[in-house]
């Protein structure tokens, strides 16, 4: 198990270094390890099988990621003296940070917004079309800022909250498996004629992960949502926060996934914007139920005060699990 000062610890580095390329990341190794075995798999099973090849592909490439993070962990734990025992703590401090991907997320939101707000519209589709799946070289502003809300609100579960909670619930191990099972989804948990059958283990098992995380983060945006408008605008931060609480409610189950429309309906209640709605993906437009009210506010500042939602929700989830494990060690 992880413990609190590790966790804090890993974000904070997280925070710190994101995930530089000059450095050895789990999340790259396992990408490298579902394309290989991919293509093995659909020689051997042929296209009358694919569903069974999916599902054997999702349970060697989750279960060996969680073994070898089990065994590097245990490697890593073992008795030791001064430098050798600082550097372990080290190296198991920077496992847990590349499961967290806040600062990733913040910086690639971060980059659109300033494009936009620099009237380079094109460079902000460009930066865009690096987040998000959706079809961005015709968005207006408008459409790019709530695209950049959107992945910010969903991004934050898959990317921070869900890593911290397995962290937080199974350690290391738990962690990784659920990157793996990520990745995996984010490869081939598509809905189209190549990975419909093939990506459907992938999918699901991505769905049933992130069930729990999802809704803890529109639990998690509704509550710093009145921190941080207590700053901004006392008199309305309740009533803010409650909008994020009932919008999640009312729309969380406005969206494709099971499981997306949780944050970005609480997001969309604390910013007061709609998102969703129709998207266009390789040139097929895909209708998608509206989520939240637009009230008239401005995108541009809604989509900053994304950015600072999201890092205060982030931050509270850490202070959450923090607490929780140090209570379990007390216990």
């Amino acid at each position: 198990m992880i413990g609190p000062l590790e966790l804090i610890s890993a974000f904070l580095l997280d925070c710190a270094i994101g995930d530089p390329r000059w450095l050895p990341h789990p999340v790259r190794l396992i990408g490298r390890s579902i394309a290989a075995l991919e293509n093995t798999l659909r020689s051997w099973f042929g296209r009358n099988r694919e569903k069974t090849a999916g599902i054997v592909l999702v349970l060697v490439i989750v279960s060996s990621s969680a073994v070898l993070a089990f065994l590097v962990r245990e490697a890593l734990m073992l008795p030791g003296r001064g430098v050798v025992t600082v550097a372990a703590a080290v190296v198991l401090v920077y496992l847990a940070a590349t499961t967290i991907a806040l600062r990733e997320l913040l910086s690639s939101a971060g980059l659109v917004i300033r494009s936009v707000k620099q009237g380079d519209l094109g460079g902000a589709r460009s930066s865009l079309s690096m987040i998000v799946g959706r079809d961005t070289a015709t968005l207006d502003e408008k459409g790019v800022l709530r695209a950049v809300i959107e992945t910010v609100a969903e991004n934050l579960s898959d990317g921070v909250i869900a890593p911290v909670f397995y962290l937080a619930l199974g350690g290391l191990p738990l962690a990784i498996a659920y990157k793996a099972i990520n990745t995996l989804d984010s490869m081939v948990g598509y809905k189209n004629e190549k990975y419909l059958s093939f990506g459907w283990a992938a999918a699901r098992l991505d769905d049933l992960a992130n069930f729990i995380p999802a809704r803890m983060t529109g639990l998690l945006i509704a509550i710093f949502t009145f921190c941080y408008f207590l700053a901004l605008r006392p008199g309305s931060a309740m009533s803010l926060a409650s909008d994020s609480f009932r919008m999640m409610r009312r729309d969380g189950g406005n969206h494709t996934s099971p499981n997306s429309g949780f944050p970005e309906a609480a997001m969309a209640g604390a910013l007061g914007v709609r998102l969703g709605g129709p998207s266009t993906y390789n040139g097929v437009l895909v209708q998608k139920p509206f989520i939240g009210d637009d009230c008239g506010g401005n995108y541009r500042e809604a989509a900053e005060r994304a950015m600072a939602i999201a890092a205060g929700a982030a931050v509270l989830s850490i202070l959450v699990a923090a607490a929780a494990l140090r209570m379990k060690e007390l216990a």
